[in-house]
Parts: C-alpha cells; structure tokens; sequence
C-alpha cells in the first residue's frame, strides 16, 4: 500500500498522467491521501498568481488562501470585516487617517518576520506596478509620486495610512479586503527585482506570502497545489496540501468525485448535481455569491453602438429558458448589475424573449435586416450553453452571431485590450460594498485607448462622463439610506441603456467527499477557504 500511496501521489503532481490515473482509477486505492484535498476546478483563468495583478475568479480564490492582510471579510457576515495581521485599528476624527497595530511575532512562510515596513511596500508596489486591481488602492489618492507618504509604517508594528477624502469607513476597510491589498515578503521579493519590477516577473508563478497555505506549484491549465504554511501565526491547516486540478467538464467533475479520486467538485452543473445527490458518500454545498454574469456589447462596434441596439439585444435572450435549462441550481435570472445581498441591490428583472420588440428596436435603429457579430466565449459552461442560446435567438431578429471560444487567459486577454465585438463573462464583487460593481459598470473617467482606469465600461468603450461622476457622489455619501438609493438609480440606468446584459447572479455549488469537515463556500471568491478543512 505504501509503494501504492507514492505511486499515485507522484502522479498528482506528474501533468498528463493525472487525467488517465484519474479516470482509470488505481487498483487497491479508490481514495486521495488522508492529508491531501483534491479538487477538480476549471482554473484556466489564472494569468498570474501575484497579488498586485491577480483579477481572476481563481486567482482570488487561491490568494484568499495563502496571502493576509490586514483584514478580512467576516464570512459569516459580510457586512463586517474582522482582524488578519491587523491586531486593531483606529481612524481619525477627521475620517483621513487610518493606524492599523500589527500583531507581535508575525512570519512569512519563509520565516522573515512581518512588519509594517511589508505592508507599506506591498501598497507602494501595487500603486507602482499599476496593474489592473491598483485602482481599488489608487482611488484614495495614492499615486507613485504619494505613496510612500500615504502608505507608511511609523514603526515596526504600527502602519499608517491616508486617505484624500473622508469616506465611510466600512467602504475603506472593505476594499482593504481585496487581493490588491494581500501583505508581501519584501525581504525575499526584493531578492527577485529586475530593472526596478519590484520582483513582477519573478512573483507571476512564485509565491511570497504569510496565509495558512502557501503556493508550491502552478502548471496553466493542469494544476495548482498548495501545503500548509508551518510558519503560519494562526491555526495550523489540518491538511500537508491541497490540489486543483484542471478539469473542465462537470461529467469528468462528477465521476471522479463518485469514484473517490478527488474530494470536491467545483463546477458541476444541474443534471450532475441532481446525480450526485443521490449518492449517499457525497454531500454538497452552495451558496450565493457576490458574482454576476453578463454579456457585454463594445462600442468599437458601430452596429453595436447605434442607439437602441442594446435594448434590442436584451430583448432576444430568452431568459426563462436560461433559467430553467442552463442555470437551475447554480444560479437565478439577476438583470442588475449589484448583487443581492449589496447595500442598495435592485432585485427588478424587466427583460423578457421579445422578438417582435427587439425587431421594431432594430430597424429604428436602421438594422431592419440585422447586422453580424461574434462573441469571445470562455469553452466551458454554463457560458458555452448560454452563448449557443443566445446564438438561436439573436437569429430570430435576423443578428447572426459567431461564437469565438478560447480558454480564460485567450478570451481575457482579448477583452481587456477592447479588440473584442461580443463578451460574455462574470463578474465578482473585489469587496462587499456596491461601489466594487457600481465604480466597473458606471465609471469610465477616460475612455480613450490610453485609459488607466480599465473597468468593464472602459472594456467596452462605453463613454458615460454623468453616471461617472453620479458613481463618485454615491461613494461620497454617508447616509446609508441615501447611498442605496443613489445606487439604485444607477441600476435602473445601466438596464435602460448600457451596453450590458445582465444574465444572472451565481449560487456557487459543489459535490464533496462526506468524510471532509469544514467546508464552507464563502460569499466572495476569495472567501472560498480551503485552509480549514480536514478529513
């Protein structure tokens, strides 16, 4: 058993051989190790595990798992944050001033010790590097001429950061939660700098954090494995690692969770939940998530941009069939842009399958025979499943759709240089507060192609100066009462005439091994915690 054992862990780490061990099964050993979790997940949009740059729905995940900060979200009530390496903090009476005290006696999991120093250089080198979350820490006035300023340790334990206006404290905590926001090694990543990338290239596929696992291996779309991090401060993870591996496709999810050769399944869809249940060694989990599908339109496209076009597209999506087919249990029909559970979510769905409406739409805006366009789709579902369906609908109204399908990184990488007609893709919240969706879907200070601040209207060209700065009022404003209905209002404006179609809000499911204890899905993609699971 022990030759057995070695065997088959090698080939948990040893690339192709895995995906035929797997689905073959090896003889006399039907279940993973008792100290290692693995987990079948689509991981193929991870582009980068650094923090500074990491904005990908995985990323977040396995960040969430291995870097801390000085925060939290309290999973257990989003509305709170509680303490990471933070042991408390303080604002000023003026609201511009935050002091966070560290807890004494902190390591990295490679046994430098954790002082404020490493905070401050972790937001210097986030604002520097400037990659795409930098705006969740750049949008309190930190800039590379500033930060250092801003974002400063006093002394070893004790980090000081301000900011350029008074918001609500709960909005600033929230965003310190975000991945942007994940405390580095300074010592062992300055170890990696080359031409002053503050150790860029070197952290895209390293690791440098403190979290209660730490990263040992990334291998795009074949597998990530993370071990326990013995240096951690707080409660030792039950299990030595955790594997993801790459798979796809919710049949191949679900035999391998029944045969015992992994442990979770993250990506199962309806008909191979509904199997799954049956089986009395698997239970299965699911919670609603800050995440929302949508597709969006770029206005690069002329056909796209003509007035009423959108409106029209949003009425040749056959909503209820998405819902019932394609959805059922792993998510609901959503039509605005914050999800539930988000001060000021607008739970109205006002679009329907409406051929006849979206035809009459088309041709006042000159489109009486239709136009073509393609759509970058992701190859696995439910995206696939929806792409197709709104493929046979468009084609109602005479809109002949060509589904362009590629992996994460080809499709994000497409979209975020705007060279895309067509995208549909999901979206999760970077903090739980509505201004992470609201400053994506309703801002876009510079629409040009040498825009900084690349959010989902900047992705799609879409040029709206009034709900940008109705977008910055809203974040300014205390009033809790006052804030949700601002928010709201950018809701209903975003259905009538944005370039986006809102789909539908995740309930993330997954089917896991009854023997595990601990698991739990988080509200966000970053609180999916793996680190406290046994067996």
């Amino acid at each position: 058993m022990t030759n057995q054992i070695s065997t088959k862990f090698r080939l948990l780490l040893g690339g192709a051989a895995l995906s035929a061990m797997l689905l073959s099964g090896v003889p006399g050993w039907a279940a993973t190790p008792a100290d290692t979790l693995v987990e079948a997940f689509a991981i193929d949009d991870v582009i980068t595990l650094d923090p500074a740059e990491a904005f990908e729905l995985t990323t977040g995940e396995i960040n969430g798992n291995t870097y801390d900060k000085l925060v939290r979200l309290d999973i257990n009530d989003p509305s709170k944050v509680v303490a990471d390496i933070a042991e408390s903090w303080t604002v000023s009476d003026d609201g511009l001033t935050y002091t966070f005290k560290l807890k004494q006696g902190l390591k990295f999991a490679s046994g430098n010790p954790i002082t404020a120093d490493d905070v401050a250089w972790s937001f210097e080198r986030a604002v520097k590097l400037d990659k795409s979350p930098a705006f969740i820490l750049t949008q309190f006035g930190l800039k590379p001429d500033n930060v250092a300023e801003k974002a400063k340790a006093t002394d070893p334990s004790t980090f000081v950061f301000t900011v350029d206006q008074p918001y609500a404290p709960s909005f600033v905590l929230n965003c310190l939660t975000a991945t942007v926001a994940s405390v580095v090694d300074k010592k062992l990543v300055s170890e990696h700098v080359v031409n002053d990338d503050f150790g860029w290239a070197w952290l895209k596929t390293a690791y440098a954090g403190s979290g209660p696992m730490k990263i040992r291996d990334w291998r795009a779309n074949e597998i990530i494995v993370l071990e326990r991090n013995d240096n951690y401060w707080g409660t030792k993870a039950p299990l030595m690692r955790v594997i993801y591996r790459h798979v796809k496709e919710s049949a191949a999810q679900r035999l391998l969770l029944e045969k015992g050769d992994i442990d979770i399944a993250r990506n199962l869809e309806p008909n191979d939940l509904e199997q799954v249940v049956k089986n009395s060694d698997i239970a299965t989990t699911n919670a609603p998530k800050g995440t929302v599908y949508y597709i969006s339109l770029n206005q690069k496209n002329a056909d796209l941009a003509k007035p009423g076009v959108s409106e029209a597209l949003k009425y040749l999506v056959d909503y209820d069939a998405i819902g019932e087919k394609l959805i059922k249990g792993i998510g609901e029909i959503h039509q605005t842009f914050l999800p539930k559970g988000v001060l000021g979510e607008l739970d109205e769905n006002p679009y329907k399958l409406d051929v006849a409406k979206a035809k009459e739409l088309l041709e006042k805006a000159g489109l009486k025979d239709g136009f073509s366009v393609t759509m970058d789709v992701r190859n696995n579902q439910p995206v696939t499943g929806i792409a197709e369906s709104v493929q046979q609908t468009f084609a109602q109204a005479g809109v002949k759709m060509e589904i362009i399908p590629g992996d994460g990184k080809q499709t994000l990488t497409k979209y975020r240089a705007r060279t895309h007609d067509m995208y549909i893709g999901q979206w999760g919240v970077d903090y739980w507060d509505p201004h992470s969706n609201a400053d994506t879907f309703t801002n876009n200070p510079n629409n040009s192609d040498e825009g900084t601040n690349k959010t989902l209207a900047w992705r799609n060209a879409w040029d709206v100066p009034e709900l940008t700065k109705e977008t910055k009022a809203a974040l300014l404003e205390r009033d809790g009462a006052k804030r949700a209905k601002m928010y709201q209002d950018l809701q209903r404006k975003v259905l009538e005439k944005s370039p986006f179609i809102m789909i539908f809000q995740q309930i993330e499911v997954a089917g896991y091994r009854s023997n595990l204890k601990g698991f739990k899905l988080g509200p966000s993609f970053d609180t999916n915690y793996v680190f406290n699971i046994s067996k």
